[in-house]
């Protein structure tokens, strides 16, 4: 059964033309300058669903890296912040990403389950201002802060990709908020 918060995470943005740049934060949040040396803004971009906001998007990069890329942000080391503009539940927040996880590639259901599970301790619910941060680490999985407090990891790189390439992958269900974090548009 889908939920009306579930449903708000599942409509592609990209169809209802719901994305929208956003203004560029001047200070990465502690928990990126500690994860990250000398983070960089590369973009950012609200995503909304019916005109409602849902979250502002903003990816960091270290300093002195070169940009990321569609093509190789598994590799690299970054951060995905979302700032929330709206009360979610983790639960459904973790469920939706396997579902889009699934949309980038195959894994099987024990797998799914085990990443849900890891999902469902990393992710609380939110609030509306409350950040959730993503930290990839290059070939070695993802770290998840709430708040600047750690909440999890799941030290698989095959997560780590398929997670944020909700987000960043060529083949993710929103092209248009994907160039805007990789910095094509906005």
């Amino acid at each position: 059964m889908t939920t009306r918060r579930g449903w708000l995470q599942a409509a592609p943005a990209a169809a209802l033309g719901l994305l929208a740049p956003v203004a560029r934060a001047t200070e990465p949040p502690a928990e990126v300058r500690a994860a990250l040396p000398e983070p960089r803004l590369q973009g950012t971009m609200r995503f909304r669903w019916l005109g409602l906001s849902i979250y502002d998007a903003r990816l960091w990069r270290p300093g002195a890296a070169a940009p990321l890329s569609a093509d190789d942000y598994a590799g690299r080391d970054f951060a995905l912040e979302l700032i929330y503009a709206r009360r979610l539940s983790g639960e459904g927040i973790a469920d939706r990403s396997i579902e889009e996880m699934r949309r980038l590639d195959r894994f099987d259901e024990a797998r799914a389950e085990a990443w849900r599970a890891a999902m469902r301790a990393a992710f609380p619910d939110v609030q509306s201002g409350e950040r959730l941060v993503g930290v990839n680490r290059a070939g070695r999985g993802a770290r998840f802060l709430h708040q600047g407090r750690p909440t999890g990891e799941v030290a698989e790189a095959e997560f780590a990709r398929l997670f944020f390439g909700i987000w960043l992958s060529p083949r993710g269900a929103e092209p248009a908020l994907r160039a805007a974090l990789l910095g094509a548009v906005g």
